[in-house]
C-alpha cells in the first residue's frame, strides 16, 4: 500500500465542515477560508500536483440544516459527483480530469467516521478506475458516492459508515466485489498463510441467489466431524442471521480461539423444492491447519496384468506454499517410480489466483497459454509460460466437482485445453471473476472484481462452470480393489468411483500410448 499524499491533510471548520479542493483561479461563493489539506486517494499517488491546494470554507449566514446541506450538495460544481472528480485530477495526469473546478463536500465531526469517509473515497477511486464493468450496473458512480456521503454524515459509529461503503458496493451487483474490516482482512491473511483457529468450513456466496452455502470442510475438522456437506446453505450462526452478509464477515463470526464454540444453522435441500430440513449444530472451534497437499501411491493393475503405481495428489486450497510443495511431492512421487497422476481439485475452493498459476507449470511445457483475461475494455490478454519445463510427463487426470472455484478451474482448464489432462467428474462451481487486493489506509481491504477469465480454449467459466470429459458418480462403491496391506487412506481411495474412472481413463492413455 502506497502512502498517502503529504501534501494533504484534514479539514476542520467552525461550522459545518467541508472538503473542498481548488484546482484552479475558479472560486465561488467563498467568503472564509482557512488552508488545509486532504490524503490523496493512493490509487492516484503517480502524480499527485505539490501545488493543488485544499481549502475549507465556512458561510457567513447561520449554519445549514441537513435539508439545507442535502439540497446544497446537489447543486453543480458543489455536488459530490464534482468533489469526487476533483478528488481524481488531483493527482491523475488523465485527460479526462483536465477541467479546473471547485468543489466541496462536509465532514463529519465523529473522528470515527470521519475516518471512514476516508476510506469511502479510496475505495470509491479504486472501483473507479479498476472495475471490471465501465458503466458500474449501469449506474452513475459519482453520484453514488454524493448519495453515500450524505448518508454516511450524520452517523456516529464506524461500524455503521462500513454499512453504506457495503451498501455502496452491493449495487454493482458483483458479490466478490467488497470490502473486509482490518479485523477480517488479518483473519483472512491468516488463512492464505494456512493456519487458522475455528470449524474448517469454506463458504462463498452464491452468486445468482446471494446466499452462503458451503463449499467443503476440511478433512477431519469439527464441521466435517458434524456431518455438513457442500451445498449446505448457512442460515444463522450463535442466533443472528446472516441476509446481506458477505463471506468474509461470516468467516469471521465462524472463526474464535480453539476451545471455544460457536452454533451454525443450515439448510439442506435435494435441489427439487422436497425433502429439504434445517440443521443446527454447536461445533467446537479447533485449529486447523491447511495442509494444502496430501498424497499416496495407488498400486493399479493394467488390463494386461501389470501392476503399476498411481501417484494420487490432492490440492486442497491454493495457499502460499501449495506450489512449493506440489513440486516436492512430484519430485518425491517420481522417486518411487510413478507411472501416471491423478490430480484431486474437487471441493477445492480457489484462493491465489498466482499459485494456481504457478501449479500449472509444474505440469506443462514450453510457451503454453495458462489463461486469458478480459479487462473492463473488452481486452484480452494472454497470459503464457516462458520456456517451461514440466517435472514429469506421465499421464495425468484431474478430478473436478461443483465445489471446484476459482483458482481451481483455471489449473483445470489450463491442463485440460493444452492437452495435457483428461477432466473426470462433475461440472464445476463457475466463478470466472479475477479480484485484486487492496489494502486500505485503515488496514481494512478492498477486494475489487478487476476481469473476467477465459481459459486457453476461450471458454467463458463464469456462471457456467467446465463440464469434465467423463463423469463419475460420488458414491462410495462396496466392492474395492486390490489394495495395499495397511493402506487404509488407499482403501478408501479405491473404493471410490471417480478414482476408479480416473484409472480407466489411464488406463485409456497408455493403451494409445500417449502421455497427455
Amino acid at each position: 500500500m502506497e502512502p498517502l499524499c503529504p501534501n494533504f491533510d484534514l479539514l476542520k471548520s467552525s461550522s459545518v465542515p467541508l472538503f473542498s479542493h481548488r484546482l484552479s483561479s475558479i472560486n465561488r461563493g467563498i467568503s472564509k477560508r482557512s488552508s488545509a489539506s486532504f490524503p490523496c486517494v493512493s490509487s492516484y499517488n503517480r502524480n499527485c500536483n505539490p501545488q493543488a491546494s485544499v481549502k475549507t470554507e465556512a458561510p457567513t449566514q447561520q449554519q445549514p440544516t441537513g435539508h439545507d446541506l442535502i439540497k446544497s450538495l446537489t447543486k453543480g460544481f458543489v455536488g459530490f459527483a464534482a468533489a469526487a472528480t476533483a478528488l481524481a485530477s488531483v493527482c491523475s495526469d488523465s485527460p479526462a480530469f483536465a477541467e479546473s473546478l471547485t468543489v466541496a463536500f462536509p465532514v463529519s465531526r465523529a473522528q470515527e467516521v470521519n475516518t471512514v469517509q476516508r476510506t469511502l473515497v479510496e475505495a470509491w477511486g479504486l472501483i473507479r478506475e479498476t472495475f471490471v464493468d465501465p458503466t458500474f450496473n449501469h449506474q452513475d458512480w459519482d453520484l453514488k458516492l454524493q448519495q453515500t456521503m450524505v448518508e454516511m454524515f450524520p452517523l456516529k459509529s464506524a461500524d455503521a459508515a462500513y454499512g453504506k461503503i457495503r451498501g455502496m458496493l452491493s449495487t454493482l451487483g458483483d458479490p466478490f466485489t467488497r470490502i473486509i474490516s482490518p479485523k477480517e482482512y488479518q483473519s483472512f491473511r491468516i488463512g492464505s498463510d494456512g493456519n487458522l483457529q475455528g470449524i474448517g468450513l469454506f463458504i462463498t456466496v452464491e452468486p445468482k441467489t446471494g446466499h452462503l452455502v458451503v463449499l467443503s470442510c476440511v478433512e477431519g475438522s469439527p464441521a466435517a466431524r458434524a456431518g455438513i456437506h457442500d451445498g449446505d446453505e448457512l442460515i444463522e450462526i450463535n442466533g443472528q442471521r446472516l441476509d446481506g452478509v458477505d463471506s468474509e464477515a461470516a468467516a469471521q463470526r465462524l472463526r474464535g480461539k480453539a476451545g471455544t464454540s460457536v452454533t451454525v444453522k443450515l439448510h439442506r435441500g435435494n435441489g427439487s423444492g422436497s425433502g429439504s430440513s434445517i440443521k443446527e449444530v454447536k461445533l467446537p472451534r479447533e485449529l486447523i491447519r491447511l495442509s494444502p497437499i496430501s498424497s499416496t501411491v495407488i498400486p493399479h493393475r493394467t488390463p494386461d496384468g501389470r501392476l503399476t503405481k498411481t501417484g494420487y495428489v490432492k490440492l486442497s486450497t491454493f495457499s502460499q506454499t501449495a506450489a512449493t510443495e506440489m513440486k516436492n511431492t512430484i519430485h518425491e512421487m517420481e522417486n518411487l517410480g510413478v507411472q501416471s497422476y491423478i490430480l484431486d481439485l474437487r471441493n477445492n475452493p480457489g484462493g491465489l489466483v498466482k499459485v494456481g498459476l504457478d501449479v500449472a507449470k509444474i505440469w506443462l511445457d514450453g510457451n503454453e497459454t495458462l489463461v486469458n483475461t478480459v479487462d473492463r475494455d473488452g481486452h484480452m490478454s494472454p497470459i503464457n509460460m516462458a520456456n517451461g519445463h514440466a517435472l514429469t510427463h506421465d499421464p495425468l487426470v484431474v478430478l473436478v466437482n461443483e465445489g471446484s472455484a476459482s483458482a481451481s478451474e483455471i489449473l483445470a482448464g489450463a491442463l485440460h485445453d493444452n492437452g495435457r489432462a483428461i477432466l473426470v467428474g462433475h461440472k464445476t462451481f463457475g466463478k470466472g471473476k479475477i479480484q485484486s487486493i487492496t489494502e486500505l489506509h485503515d488496514g481494512s481491504a478492498l477486494f475489487v472484481t478487476v476481469a473476467k477469465y477465459l481459459s486457453p480454449a476461450l471458454h467463458d467459466i463464469d456462471q457456467v462452470g467446465i463440464t469434465p470429459d467423463v463423469q463419475c458418480t460420488t458414491e462410495m462403491l462396496n466392492s474395492p480393489k486390490e489394495t495395499l496391506k495397511g493402506k487404509s487412506s488407499v482403501s478408501s481411495l479405491e473404493a471410490d468411483s471417480c478414482i476408479m474412472v480416473a484409472e480407466h481413463e489411464l488406463d485409456i492413455q497408455e493403451s494409445k500410448g500417449t502421455a497427455s
